[in-house]
């Protein structure tokens, strides 16, 4: 058949509106309000009213600690459990509650308390682990949130969970709500970077999938741009041999006069999102490499950083690309870090990942703090889930290993206006129940919106029919720990 007469026979009366909405009409408005649709264009939440209150952030860098790091080890003391070590953990505190398939069949749920020594640093008396002594010291700028909670016992549903709001995955990520509701303040750049890197702690970790920062329903254009740590930092970012810039733009110029006519025809947005990433990679080939070039960097920054700042694609240099994306006006900055999973030879790997972590994390804080971007810039740190305070297989004097626990675990956020030193939420004396202030996913979601300016509840996209959410139709925002 015809591919002009079917597409004829296919037309509807949504498919011509749809059609017509992108051909004379848009071209006779944009002559008249380029300037409004310039900014809509940096703003594609403008017809959702956002921001809808005054923002204390401009920006978001999430340190995601992937496999999910146990909270007794570091942030959540109970000096009780030494007394218990190796009883049993009473029915009382475990309540029936569900076990994961690596501990379902043990006959025995031996207590395990940490081996590490706990101190309380600075005005805020805050109890930090021996193996974070970097992060013990901005402790007086961080907010502790031992009250976290989950639905999700298993990885990959419980990190889909926290980065979409929904265990199944599909939906848009925050990343991609906050570039769809944001836009960015930077042209040249991606309004949502990602970068992941592997911990010495467990280098067989559970895996990452690009979808965790996916645009789900939403158009592609919000999806995360992902960096990479060897190599060119973007795929395909560089000219092939031969090619000059002036050729590249000449191609381009002809590419995007090719799909606005297809535009034109059909409406439909991905093709509006090719011709929109089409330009954004353009502009990366000169925004990046001047990104990514630390070699302007003072000797001090390094030092801040950590010994591995200068290794590409590790966490500390990762941070420090992370403060860089910041002040360019990069939305929204993930760092995945795996390696946390550690349920045998917690005390063998444990210090390797926290060596990994620390001083990066606190380097991160302290450069945001002196540059005068830690009041704009919210900070987050965690994992998925915690970890069980009894012992995953077999209990000895130097070994223990710890399951997935979703039922109370501890992050910690700074800046972006969140109350600086303080404790929030209280667990019971094995870290096993919340006692106090519980904290769940879709209110720590909505934390992060308001202090961006942004009603979790009004933050929608119509898709089948339903308007959609990052929240789903929960969420509360913790306005006790709101600065």
């Amino acid at each position: 058949m015809d591919p002009h007469f079917e597409n004829q026979l296919l037309q509807t009366r949504r498919h011509f509106f749809s059609r017509t909405a992108w051909g004379l009409g848009t071209a006779a408005l944009g002559s008249l309000l380029e300037r409004d649709l310039g900014a809509a264009e940096a703003n594609p939440g403008a017809s959702l009213g956002i921001p809808h209150f005054a923002a204390r952030a401009k920006r978001v860098i999430y340190l995601f600690q992937s496999g999910a790091p146990s909270q007794m080890d570091l942030y959540d003391y109970k000096p009780g459990l030494k007394e218990l070590r190796a009883t049993e953990l009473p029915d009382s505190i475990r309540r029936g509650q569900r076990l994961t398939g690596m501990t379902a069949t043990q006959t025995a749920f031996p207590v395990a308390p940490t081996k590490y020594k706990f101190a309380q640093h600075g005005k805020s008396g805050a109890w930090v682990s021996e193996l974070l002594p970097h992060i013990a010291k901005q402790a007086d700028d961080l907010c502790f949130v031992k009250s976290l909670h989950t639905e999700a016992i298993n990885h990959d549903p419980a990190i889909t969970f926290f980065q979409t709001g929904f265990q199944i995955a599909g939906r848009p990520s925050i990343g991609a709500w906050l570039s769809y509701g944001l836009g960015s303040e930077n042209k040249e750049l991606p309004a949502f970077v990602v970068m992941v890197s592997q911990g010495t702690g467990r280098p067989g970790d559970q895996p990452l999938y690009d979808r965790l920062w996916g645009s789900g329903f939403l158009p592609s254009r919000y999806q995360g741009v992902k960096f990479r740590g060897v190599g060119d930092p973007v795929l395909f970012l560089s000219n092939p041999e031969g090619l000059t810039a002036k050729d590249r733009r000449g191609f381009l110029d002809d590419l995007a006069s090719l799909n606005q006519l297809k535009l034109q025809e059909f409406g439909d947005p991905e093709i509006a999102t090719r011709i929109a990433q089409y330009e954004m990679a353009y502009k990366m080939q000169s925004s990046v490499p001047e990104l990514t070039d630390l070699s302007k960097e003072p000797a001090r920054t390094f030092e801040l950083y950590g010994p591995e700042s200068r290794l590409p694609g590790s966490f500390a240099a990762n941070c420090l690309l992370a403060r860089r994306l910041a002040e360019r006006g990069v939305r929204f900055i993930q760092l995945f870090h795996r390696g946390w999973d550690h349920h045998t030879e917690l005390p063998k790997q444990l210090p390797l990942q926290c060596r990994d972590t620390d001083q990066p994390s606190a380097g991160l804080i302290q450069d945001l703090k002196e540059r005068g971007l830690l009041d704009d810039t919210l900070v987050v740190w965690g994992g998925e889930f915690g970890r069980t305070v009894y012992c995953q297989g077999k209990l000895t004097a130097d070994d223990y290993g710890r399951d997935h626990h979703p039922r109370c675990f501890t992050q910690w956020m700074a800046g972006g206006g969140i109350k600086p030193g303080v404790t929030y939420g209280e667990t019971d004396d094995f870290s096993y129940n919340i006692v106090k202030d519980p904290v769940h996913v879709h209110d720590l979601h909505a934390t992060i919106l308001n202090r961006l300016g942004i009603d979790h509840t009004r933050l929608t996209f119509k898709f089948q029919g339903r308007h959609f959410r990052l929240t789903d139709i929960h969420g509360n925002v913790v306005k006790e720990i709101l600065g």
